[in-house]
């Protein structure tokens, strides 16, 4: 009988040993959820850790931002069955601002499909900042995806309503029911915001010079101001996230909320473009989708587990929490939940 070389003897044992003790472990890591108590001591382990972490500052181009507590930091998590975890300041109501875009387009996909988000607005990352004039220049398509200003703007658009004020009651109740709670608008943060959006006027009426707007330009700005002055805790801001990994059925109030075929969708747009022109660094070292905004709020989602969320007013250049961001990638790397897979 012929007998094989000993260098594809041992290559056949590598091969068998890691096809069934290697990759058993490593997906060992990745289907067992962490239990109830892991995810307790992790939140509470990630808030000691970063606490004290004075880097950044408020986004003080919004002027009542600037006025937030800075050493506000709050760290949530919410999983698919419902379960919370906490630890700091969850329940303090901050502004939604940019970690609202994902919401809305996921309304408009519910209301209208997911390609009319792909035709109408984008799904391609800039690799500019949130809100670069100079991204709608350099792209002939002008808008090209939902998380940046001049799409979430278009996208706000998009929403089916007769009236701004029916517009935006829309987008209110269709957050009231992701969270399952009832939200407001924090007034001041409006009104500040309102008198400083001056960049963003100019988004709209360069979006409606290209036919790329869908309602009256100064009415989808005022009602995109408004939708990013909604007040959110961490702890809302998690059940928000959670919906999505759940399959768009809220883990709190049991509603089915968005159709699961829009889930993937929207989870895809926050991966690479929810940091905004630091999406690829996040995905590096985190590995989720995630969205983040000026208020401080960051809510990363692990499919079919759980949302992470942080909060802490000080953010970096790009806009995103330093504190917020600090949390979510230690608990990511913790708990191996890169969607990626865990080298460990």
């Amino acid at each position: 009988m012929k007998t094989e070389p000993r260098f594809l003897r041992q290559g056949l044992v590598l091969m068998a040993w890691l096809l069934f003790v290697a990759v058993p472990v490593q997906s060992q890591a990745r289907d067992n959820p962490p239990t109830s108590a892991e995810l307790k001591a992790v939140v509470q382990e990630a808030y000691d850790k970063f606490k004290d972490v004075k880097d950044g500052a408020n986004a003080n181009y919004i002027p009542e931002l600037d006025k937030v507590p800075s050493d506000l930091f709050g760290v949530a998590i919410v999983t698919a069955k419902g379960e919370v975890f906490v630890a700091g300041d969850v329940d303090y109501a901050f502004s939604i601002q940019s970690v609202s875009k994902p919401f809305t387009a996921a309304l408009v996909m519910q209301q209208q499909g997911a390609d009319a988000i792909a035709e109408k607005i984008g799904v391609e990352p800039t690799g500019l900042k949130f809100n670069a004039i100079i991204a709608t220049q350099l792209i002939p398509q002008v808008s090209v995806n939902p998380l940046v200003n001049s799409g979430a703007i278009a996208s706000v658009s998009m929403v089916q309503a007769d009236s701004a004020e029916a517009r935006f009651n829309t987008i209110l109740d269709w957050f009231n029911r992701l969270s399952a709670a009832k939200l407001s608008v924090i007034e001041d943060v409006y009104k500040s915001e309102a008198a400083t959006n001056q960049r963003n006027r100019a988004h709209a009426y360069i979006l409606a010079a290209s036919d790329r707007i869908y309602s009256d330009p100064m009415e989808a700005t005022d009602v995109y101001t408004r939708q990013c002055s909604i007040g959110v805790t961490a702890k809302q801001l998690a059940v928000m996230g959670a919906t999505l990994a759940n399959g768009g059925t809220n883990p709190v109030s049991k509603q089915k909320v968005l159709d699961p075929k829009y889930v993937p969708k929207v989870l895809s747009i926050m991966l690479t473009a929810g940091f905004y022109n630091e999406s690829g660094i996040w995905s590096y070292t985190a590995g989720l989708p995630a969205k983040t905004g000026v208020g401080g709020g960051i809510v990363a989602v692990v499919p079919g587990r759980m949302a992470i969320v942080g909060f802490s007013p000080r953010v970096n250049d790009a806009g995103n929490s330093i504190r917020a961001m600090k949390a979510i990638e230690f608990i990511s790397d913790k708990l191996a939940l890169s969607i990626f897979g865990s080298g460990k």
